[in-house]
């Protein structure tokens, strides 16, 4: 099985896989689901009567899932945006060289992180200093090691972080807007363990390495809120509207319907009533 997906990780990719490839599979899928719906009911109802009911039980299909995807934290592979995270900004060797105005005055206006802060700029650190290396499935950009200076997480550690900004808007009282919310990590290189150390010994305590080669710096986060459940809104506002302009079209034709059966009841000659005998 491990075998069976290495392999169709390696493969490799074109043109006709998976693009075209891709194209092929929506539109069978779509004919399939779609077309056969149509079918039985053009066969009742007539091909434009049968179309206008498919559309409109489709927009209100997708409408209901897309609801569920917007207000739910479904596990599936649904429609989703950018989950909210830190990103660095810039490495700079000192906040008074920084191009972003909060973080030159993040120690003297901001806090010390909370736990859940520190542990969140620990793991987007980590991701940035730590050079990452290419695999045949998997290659590395340049811009991905631009902040890269470490082989591993035992080269360095957090001196410390700070945050400042962040809100927490009342749509009631009219807040709209959030407040940029930044963080400052700073990072030091730390002394290694001499190559003739015994083994078995506990690992050495983490201690800043002091000298003209020792790697010192802050990490500029921003914390991104994301958009995860932007795509969702949108097909739920998107097909809430085609839903609502097919109901209103069989509405009008059901109105067109029972006008048309009205005029030509009128039309018909009305019997002429006999009178009753005597």
């Amino acid at each position: 099985m491990h075998l069976l997906i290495l392999a169709q990780e390696a493969t490799p990719k074109g043109l006709w896989y998976p693009t075209i490839l891709g194209v092929l599979v929506v539109i069978a899928a779509v004919g399939l689901f779609c077309g056969s719906i149509y079918l039985l009911l053009a066969t009742n109802f007539g091909a434009r009567l049968g179309f206008l009911i498919a559309f409109t039980g489709l927009a209100g299909f997708v409408m209901l899932l897309s609801l569920l995807w917007w207000t739910s934290a479904t596990p599936l592979n649904v429609p989703k945006g950018r989950v909210a995270q830190w990103r660095v900004v810039e490495e700079v060797t000192s906040l008074s060289k920084s191009k972003v105005p909060q973080a030159r005055e993040i120690r003297q206006k901001g806090k010390t992180a909370s736990a859940n802060d520190a542990s969140n700029t620990k793991a987007t650190a980590d991701a940035a200093l730590i050079t990452k290396v290419s695999t045949p499935t998997q290659p590395v950009t340049p811009e991905e090691n631009k902040y890269a200076q470490f082989g591993d997480v035992t080269q360095y550690k957090i001196v410390h972080t700070y945050t400042i900004g962040g809100s927490k808007p009342q749509f009631w009282k009219l807040q709209l807007h959030h407040t940029p919310k930044f963080a400052v990590a700073q990072y030091c290189g730390v002394v290694q363990a001499p190559p003739n150390r015994p083994f078995g010994l506990p690992p050495l305590t983490p201690t800043c390495a002091t000298g003209a080669d020792a790697k010192t710096g802050f990490l500029v986060m921003e914390y991104d809120l994301g958009s995860l459940r932007v795509p969702p809104f949108v097909i739920f506002v998107t097909t809430a509207t085609l839903f609502g302009l097919g109901l209103l079209c069989l509405h009008w034709r059901e109105k067109d319907e029972m006008l048309a059966a009205a005029a030509a009841q009128q039309a018909q000659p009305q019997p002429v009533p006999v009178p009753a005998k005597v």
